[in-house]
């Protein structure tokens, strides 16, 4: 498929990012394909990104290969960036993982290499988008003035994509039918995040910490823009930045909402990991039994509609597969050894 063509790109060899010290941080797993294009795109960038780290979950010698001949394209086509403490240059990263450690553990460990090269900005994202060739002039023009920015996204076919960037904390639900329209301002401002293509400062690691690995998949960036929105303001905003790669089965919704097809591993880890959230709202004062014990419940509905209405071949093992990740939320809502992520500074 065609990302959609905006500005014009710079003159090959332009190191001169609007975005000081700025690293990519893409998590993949077994999708070469995407991936592919993923580079492809970034190789589109008007502006060269300072570093950009690829964190392998499969560790697999495709991925490596298609990752040295990508640092070689970016070397020509931008030359070196300032060298690391340990005198390389490159300007991709590899990092390879011993074993899959799902998204969550990617970010968590990708945002991690990147904060030891030195990195300002962290601009995180799976492999199955593509980022837009002004991406970076896009999210530059908000940098002076916000730390966490959300830019938003086109869908697979071109169309635009609503996220639900508002968070209600006391449910722990995403609000479904939250304003889509931006306003005169341009953004709105949000309490939660999504890692295809949150943009967040260094300052913001060191006082929150890492992504929590400990979710696997889901929630993980859900909780991140949570914990950020206690030291800052972040805010999602107009500007489109990527396209999705992906066509994904889903449910229209009267042409408002889409309810996307899943996994059983994705459907698991949704109501097991309400577990790790409640424990954040615990450390942080918002933790509401009744309320929350709600949102839970309507969280579980909302997976069995998905299984009706899009997944209808797995309702067997999906509802087991809610029904665990149900037993085991309980689990981690009373482990008395859990502590969250701890602030790096």
């Amino acid at each position: 498929m065609e990302v959609a063509e905006t500005a014009d790109r710079d003159v090959a060899g332009s190191d001169a990012s609007p975005i000081e010290k700025l690293a990519i941080v893409v998590v993949t797993y077994k999708r070469q394909k995407l991936l592919a294009n993923l580079f492809d795109s970034i190789k589109a960038l008007n502006v060269a990104p300072w570093r950009v780290v690829v964190v392998d979950n499969e560790h697999s010698d495709e991925t490596a290969a298609m990752v040295r001949q990508f640092s070689d394209t970016l070397d020509v086509q931008w030359g070196k960036t300032e060298p690391d403490e340990s005198g390389n240059d490159n300007r991709v990263v590899y990092a390879p993982q011993a074993g899959n450690i799902g998204g969550s553990g990617g970010f968590s460990n990708g945002v991690k290499k990147a904060y030891e090269l030195g990195a300002e900005w962290f601009w995180v994202m799976d492999d199955d988008v593509a980022v837009l060739p002004n991406a970076i002039q896009q999210l530059a023009k908000w940098t002076p003035r916000h730390d966490v920015i959300q830019g938003s996204r086109l869908d697979y076919d071109g169309g635009d994509f609503y996220w639900q960037y508002d968070f209600i904390v006391s449910l722990g639900i995403p609000n479904p039918i939250a304003p889509a329209a931006f306003g005169p301002s341009g953004y709105r401002t949000m309490d939660t995040m999504c890692f295809e293509g949150g943009l967040f400062r260094r300052n913001i690691v060191e006082q929150i910490g890492l992504p929590d690995p400990r979710f696997f998949i889901y929630w993980d960036d859900t909780m991140y823009g949570y914990l950020a929105s206690k030291v800052t303001d972040p805010i999602v905003v107009n500007d489109k930045i990527i396209q999705r790669t992906r066509d994904i089965g889903n449910w229209d919704i009267a042409g408002v909402r889409q309810l996307n097809s899943t996994s059983d591993m994705n459907r698991y880890h949704i109501m097991r990991n309400r577990g790790y959230m409640a424990r954040y709202f615990m450390a942080h004062g918002d933790y509401r039994p009744v309320m929350f014990g709600l949102g839970t419940l309507l969280t579980a509905i909302k997976e069995v509609i998905r299984l009706v209405a899009v997944d209808h071949e797995h309702i067997k093992t999906g509802l087991k597969a809610i029904a665990k990740g149900w037993v085991d939320s309980r689990k981690l809502l009373h482990d008395p050894n859990w502590q969250p992520m701890p602030p790096l500074k």
